[in-house]
């Protein structure tokens, strides 16, 4: 039939999968490094991709294609549910040990860091799991949390994140472009539902930590508080560009 359908421009696109994340009926996936169109009957041909994609890279075709088929997106998302929701391993009560929640009692934000020369580096890590796809919703240690929500790469990049960062903070990482899920939703839920006191955003330069960048600024919008908030961005040689 002849219908309205996305269209990727595999030269524009840079991989990043942030399209794939904003396509709740599973239609686009990334292979080879390039977001692709795999099913045309997961198409809906609404667009929630495109205002997603930071390069341009996805339009509006009329063409012929196969039927938007919503029992078949139905039962893919169905499936794709009960995957997530299987444990990996041997089954233990109270689902996976490795995002089974805990806090670390590291003295509170007013503690002394010690000094480098005097004494190993101290860890800045106030909770587990700090995953966005593995934290509760709701947990004791957000009350009155000051939320830092980063990319998984700026931990690596920047050499003091666990002091300048971490230190004080209840810290989630996430990469949009790994993570097969839409941050938004959660984090909308998070900041909502708890005494979050303030958020600070850590990306890198790269584009594709603008997806991180704005499912956080749009879950502090969509929870209907006004934080204070702020993004750092990070170059790739661990320098702050921005902040």
């Amino acid at each position: 039939m002849l219908r309205k359908i996305i269209e990727i421009d595999e030269e524009k696109c840079n991989g990043c999968g942030i399209c794939a994340d904003a396509c709740h009926e599973g239609a686009i996936e990334v292979v080879d490094g390039k977001a692709k169109l795999m099913r045309e009957d997961y198409c809906d041909g609404l667009g929630d991709c495109l205002p997603e994609c930071p390069t341009g890279a996805i339009s509006f075709v009329e063409r012929e294609a196969a039927e938007y088929d919503a029992d078949a997106v139905a039962a893919h998302k169905a499936e794709a549910g009960q995957k997530a929701a299987a444990p990996a391993g041997h089954h233990h009560e109270g689902g996976c040990p490795g995002s089974r929640m805990r806090q670390f009692n590291r003295g509170g934000e007013g503690s002394a860091a010690p000094a480098a020369s005097a004494s190993p580096a101290v860890s800045r890590l106030a909770q587990w799991p700090c995953q966005i796809r593995l934290v509760p919703v709701n947990a004791p240690y957000f009350d009155g949390a000051r939320l830092l929500i980063a990319a998984d790469c700026t931990a690596y990049a920047y050499a003091r994140f666990h002091e300048d960062f971490m230190k004080g903070r209840i810290t989630l990482v996430g990469c949009p472009k790994l993570d097969p899920v839409d941050y938004r939703d959660k984090l909308t839920d998070i900041i909502r539902n708890n005494d979050i006191r303030e958020v600070t955003i850590v990306r890198m330069e790269v584009p594709c930590c603008g997806g991180l960048e704005n499912a956080a600024k749009t879950a502090i919008q969509n929870s209907g508080k006004f934080l204070p908030w702020r993004v750092v961005t990070l170059s790739l040689d661990g320098k702050i560009l921005d902040d």
